[in-house]
């Protein structure tokens, strides 16, 4: 039971990460996890304060609709929380083969949380990294190319408040915005972060591709 709830709750992690970089509406609350241009342990603690508005919450549902005993859910939520605690460090390197194979590192999160181009959008495994390899999202983190912290556009503050709500604040400023149409308002919500109606702005897409045209040797290879 607790092996058959915790792949299904890794998986609904995975799932829910996902679509917190690909969404701006669920990017809004979770851009304060990235916003630290350091990669530690208290990395780990920058949590979101609006978690709620985005109601990624129903992504639980699965878990009670199989009939898992709420303790159980309780606990494989818990464990998957405790694992992402100890890989934000930049004191650990890369572990053994067969475990990075299956575990989610701190070399893979490193990764995750890197605003290098070729490390956008990858590796958003809570426990188990073989989600990503599985979906095409995983990258490995390269010698040559060391993860930058951060986001694209770092806000430079410590402002608790302006970390938490910058985004959303940016997000309704593009929806409100005058002229637009209906349409436009609303994939301003919905869009992966950095769209723009007129093309204006940058999402991980445009970067890569940017970084790939810079790079043309980097063609093909991973991220």
């Amino acid at each position: 039971v607790f092996v058959a709830a915790f792949l299904l709750d890794d998986l609904r992690y995975y799932v829910y990460h996902r679509i917190a970089h690909r969404v701006r509406w669920v990017w809004a609350e979770h851009v304060n996890h990235h916003s630290s241009q350091h990669y530690n342990l208290s990395t780990a603690l920058r949590q979101s304060w609006t978690g709620l508005f985005t109601f990624t919450f129903i992504l639980q549902a699965p878990l009670v609709l199989a009939g898992f005993h709420p303790a159980v859910i309780a606990f494989v939520f818990g464990f998957n929380l405790v694992w992402q605690f100890w890989i934000h460090t930049e004191t650990i390197g890369k572990m053994w083969g067969w475990f990075e194979f299956i575990f989610n590192t701190p070399s893979h999160h490193r990764v995750h949380h890197a605003t290098n181009p070729r490390y956008l959008d990858a590796n958003y495994a809570g426990t188990l990294i073989i989600w990503d390899r599985m979906f095409g999202t995983f990258v490995e983190e390269l010698e040559e190319d060391r993860p930058r912290y951060g986001i694209v556009k770092n806000i430079g503050t410590f402002n608790p408040l302006k970390v938490a709500f910058h985004e959303w604040i940016g997000m309704f400023k593009d929806a409100l915005a005058p002229g637009l149409t209906p349409g436009q308002r609303f994939n301003y919500l919905i869009q992966p972060p950095g769209w723009s109606h007129d093309g204006s702005r940058d999402t991980s897409e445009t970067l890569k591709a940017a970084y790939v045209r810079r790079n043309p040797s980097q063609a093909g290879k991973p991220g």
